[in-house]
């Protein structure tokens, strides 16, 4: 079982703590895990409870959410890009940011549309999380209040909720644009010729639409359940070359199977 400290014990605990979603493989998370497993940096893993308020978490680090980062005695970190940042400059090796310019904009910009607000996760959460709400605005239940809270923290509307599938296609369809022009250049990676922090990205972020099998990535029936997607648009727009290339960043350089 993997071990995570409670908040009173990480508190007092030296060197780098990463605040994760015990028991849940939240891909904004397994994508720090992913960063810092391929630097070989060395961190203890603290424990938050999805959908819960965390009062003990907040009144350490001013958030309830993972992942957040406390590295020694510095401020948390907790925003993607802020995240690669801190991994970047603790090791340089290998680097996972180009040193192109035109590179690191494509990087960091696709990693915003895979990450970001009103991006791929954010427009897939609302669609995670949208028939939990409509069934707690028509019976509310107290065993629901956590994820309607959640979803309302995240701006969820019925509007944001229909238009989310769409927004998910347009970023899974310039991915897929990515990876061929990528091909056609001689090169496996979405920019440049090495490995950056969008592959990891990628291949994390990948498991809101088609998880991993359960041996490989465990995770609890209802959300394996959700995460597979079901829209006929989304499932037409997760190419194969989007699949293939999340199968291998795992393979050659992420952690298998994954430790939640």
């Amino acid at each position: 079982m993997t071990e995570y400290l409670d908040i009173a014990s990480a508190r007092a605990h030296p060197g780098i703590r990463l605040v994760l979603s015990a028991g849940v493989p939240g891909p904004w998370g397994e994508a720090i895990k992913g960063l810092l497993h391929v630097k070989k940096i060395p961190y203890t893993r603290v424990q938050q409870d999805p959908g819960s308020e965390n009062p003990e978490l907040v009144a350490w680090t001013g958030r309830r959410n993972a992942p957040q980062l406390i590295a020694e005695d510095d401020e948390p970190i907790h925003s993607w890009a802020d995240l690669i940042h801190f991994v970047e400059s603790r090791e340089k090796t290998p680097p996972l940011i180009p040193d192109d310019i035109a590179q690191r904009v494509t990087m960091f910009g696709l990693i915003h549309e895979i990450a970001g607000e009103d991006g791929l996760a954010w427009n897939r959460r609302y669609s995670l999380l949208g028939p939990v709400v409509k069934m707690h605005r028509k019976n509310p239940n107290p065993a629901f209040e956590g994820v309607a809270r959640m979803a309302e923290s995240y701006g969820y509307c019925d509007e944001a909720a229909e238009a989310a599938p769409g927004k998910v296609v347009a970023v899974l369809d310039h991915l897929t644009r990515q990876l061929e022009e990528q091909e056609k250049a001689g090169s496996p990676y979405f920019v440049g010729e090495r490995i950056s922090a969008l592959d990891i990205y990628w291949a994390c972020f990948a498991a809101m639409l088609a998880p991993l099998p359960q041996e490989l990535c465990p995770m609890p029936d209802y959300l394996r359940t959700s995460y597979a997607t079901s829209e006929p648009i989304v499932k037409a727009a997760l190419s194969e070359a989007l699949l293939s290339h999340r199968d291998r960043i795992y393979n050659d350089y992420l952690e298998l199977p994954l430790e939640i």
